[in-house]
């Protein structure tokens, strides 16, 4: 009984937040596009486009590079960014390769390789089939 009121309980939350996911996925998909990724030091929209995003906050709150924009230094600003876009990119694929490098180090070090034969005891968790079909994942 109270397994049967949980999971009511959980569905009805789940079905009142259902449509909201659609409203924010457009707010999560701009703060990944516009962090910086770990491995590259760049935000992918600086890889894309070639220069940084203006966030609306910057905007809305008037942030220095807002502030003090001029047409004439933006468009030598964007000249100097196209040109070194593929400096950039280089220095992105050296970063990349660095932290790949330092992933598997920690990854030799901490995994340690295991082999079986045939005969060896292995524990095996049972998992109850009860309520699931021939296709449900185990």
């Amino acid at each position: 009984m109270v397994l049967q009121s949980l999971k009511s309980r959980i569905f009805n939350d789940a079905s009142k937040y259902a449509t909201k996911w659609l409203h924010e996925l457009p707010h999560v998909i701009w703060g990944l596009r516009t962090q910086k990724s770990w491995a590259t030091s760049y935000t992918p929209f600086f890889m894309v486009y070639g220069s940084e995003v203006v966030l609306p906050s910057d905007v809305v709150f008037g942030a220095p590079r807002i502030q003090y924009y001029e047409d004439g230094e933006a468009e030598k600003s964007r000249r100097v960014d196209i040109d070194s876009l593929k400096e950039h990119r280089v220095v992105a694929l050296i970063q990349h390769a660095r932290h790949e490098q330092q992933i598997w180090r920690y990854h030799d070090r901490n995994v340690r390789e295991r082999s079986f034969n045939v005969g060896d005891l292995v524990l095996r968790r049972i998992q109850s089939t009860k309520d699931m079909h021939k296709l449900a994942a185990p």
